[in-house]
């Protein structure tokens, strides 16, 4: 791993490991995705379902934050491979959900559950006091990394003159006088 860029203060073991962490991960979930034979996209969509159980392909697409239509292609292929089955919605009698294959859903969760046992018996490793240190890190670690997945320009063109505030309203132009002046 390069070291940090130069004019920047050194980075510290853990922060280097969390970059480590980040990169296994996403090495893990390549090899997941290779053993189910789906891609990335269609791996993620395959997670939602397993872990929320059935959804509408809206429901769906919206919590991938993709389009319907390519949340759609991505349905289509887990159905073509068994990952998934369209079933009738109950609620809706038009609609259709989304439902996880009983068969893919093991085949996945006995890749994962392994690891994540293993993850959480190496905290046995530490005393009490210890492991709240961790996860004290660990949570200040994932708040961080939740506020910066905000990109500066939305945040700057949400609150913007004429751009919706998060109540819902118009944002002012804090220079203007009173709205209607």
């Amino acid at each position: 791993m390069a070291g940090p860029p130069a004019g920047t203060a050194p980075v510290r073991p853990a922060t280097m490991l969390l970059r480590d962490l980040l990169d296994v991960t996403d090495a893990f979930e390549k090899s997941l995705g290779a053993s189910l034979s789906v891609n990335p996209t269609d791996l993620d969509a395959m997670q939602h379902l397993i872990m929320s159980g059935p959804l509408s392909p809206t429901e769906l697409a919206r919590r991938l934050g993709r389009s319907t239509a390519a949340t759609t292609t991505s349905i289509d292929r887990l159905v073509a491979l068994g990952h998934a089955t369209r079933e009738p919605n109950p609620q809706d009698r038009r609609g259709v959900r989304v439902v996880p294959s009983p068969v893919s859903s093991v085949k996945a969760m006995g890749r994962i559950m392994p690891m994540i046992m293993s993850i959480d018996e190496t905290l046995d490793e530490f005393d009490e006091v210890e492991q709240q240190v961790i996860t004290r890190y660990l949570a200040r670690v994932v708040d961080e990394y939740r506020q910066h997945t905000v990109d500066p320009e939305d945040e700057a063109v949400a609150g913007a003159p004429g751009s919706t505030a998060s109540d819902g309203s118009l944002a002012q132009d804090p220079t203007a006088g009173p709205v209607g002046a």
